[in-house]
């Protein structure tokens, strides 16, 4: 019975020490970090420093993302990677898909010379068609990134800083607006350079969606 309860002691501490080892709180520099971004963006952009200021005090640090981007699918091999995306479910929607938008796509590809199919695919890829878009504000996403997680912190604070400009440019909520963990937004998810860089208003109601 004792040695029950020792093993049972060890094992109670183990799971307990795994269990904090998932648990990260926020970086004691992360609201500073912010703060120092609204200032420049203020200096930099013309942004109103009070109230970007007051926007980014209620980001919130997201320990999900961390994770997320620190494992992602991408990294897996192609022959495990390819069972996820190439099914027959995710080609018969797509073949919906294509059928719902074949004008428009028809349209696209005329205008700008990209296959139907490959717009299809890529959007099939993306978010199954625009099901999955993702579920995290793009600027909590972006800030966790940006100023809690070092690797590649200088690549989510140029996306941030994009992020902030095209809400400000196409009037989107600042935050509100969901996307993937990294930032990615919309059926083809953009990142905000990509968006800013590329996106168009191809319906002519005065918005590059």
């Amino acid at each position: 019975w004792n040695i029950q309860k020792r093993s049972l002691s060890w094992a109670c501490a183990a799971i307990l020490l795994c269990a904090c080892g998932t648990i990260t709180a926020k970086p004691a520099y992360f609201d500073r970090k912010t703060r120092d971004f609204a200032r420049q963006m203020a200096q930099k952009h013309g942004f109103d420093q009070a109230e970007l200021g007051k926007l980014m005090s209620g980001i919130s640090y997201r320990q999900k993302i961390i994770d997320a981007i620190s494992r992602p699918a991408e990294a897996k091999p192609w022959h495990q990677y390819r069972k996820i995306f190439v099914t027959e479910s995710r080609a018969r929607e797509g073949v919906v898909f294509w059928e719902a938008n074949k004008d428009l796509l028809q349209k696209a590809e005329r205008e700008f010379g990209v296959p139907q199919e490959i717009i299809v695919a890529i959007i099939g890829v993306e978010t199954r068609y625009g099901r999955h878009a993702g579920t995290y504000p793009v600027t909590d996403a972006l800030a966790t990134l940006a100023f809690g997680y070092p690797k590649r912190a200088d690549f989510f604070r140029r996306e941030l800083e994009e992020w902030l400009l095209l809400t400000r440019e196409e009037e989107l909520d600042l935050t509100g607006t969901k996307g993937s963990y990294a930032g990615a937004m919309g059926m083809p998810q953009f990142i905000p350079s990509s968006y800013r860089a590329y996106a168009v208003d191809f319906d002519g109601d005065g918005k590059r969606d």
